[in-house]
């Protein structure tokens, strides 16, 4: 069942991928409010010509219909990822176990003797210390 949930999901990613191009397209091709700006720019009088005088009922209609299709398919795949995910461990809300490979045994670490050198005493005063025994490796 998860294959054809996924290939759904990866349908409609790519129908939603369509109608955002196509969004996209149509505002570009919408009438400027006025006669300079932006519309007229990027080819506004070529959608008329196109679509006829009347165009702007046309092309708001369709950009309201593609909005809305836009907005019902994103709300489709996040629920279709919501509950992909919620499914994808047999229902039940633990971690997934990951198995992971035992490390490579390591030499075990040999403790190391530190001596150190007394400070020199004070002028007419003389310390001793032990000797350091010898460590085997």
């Amino acid at each position: 069942m998860y294959g054809s949930m996924s290939i759904l999901l990866g349908i409609l990613t790519v129908i939603l991928i369509f109608v955002s191009l196509f969004l996209v397209l149509l505002v570009l091709a919408q009438p400027a409010k006025s006669d300079g700006g932006m519309g007229s720019a990027l080819g506004g009088g070529m959608a008329e010509s196109v679509l006829g005088g009347s165009h702007g009922t046309v092309t708001s209609k369709l950009t309201i219909k593609m909005t809305i299709a836009f907005f019902v398919l994103s709300f489709i795949l996040y629920l279709g990822n919501v509950y992909q995910r919620s499914h994808a461990n047999g229902g039940t809300q633990a971690l997934p176990n990951v198995i992971v490979a035992p490390a490579a045994t390591a030499k075990p670490i040999t403790p190391v003797t530190v001596t150190t050198q007394p400070a020199p005493a004070a002028a007419g005063t003389t310390t001793t210390t032990p000797a350091a025994a010898p460590t085997k490796p």
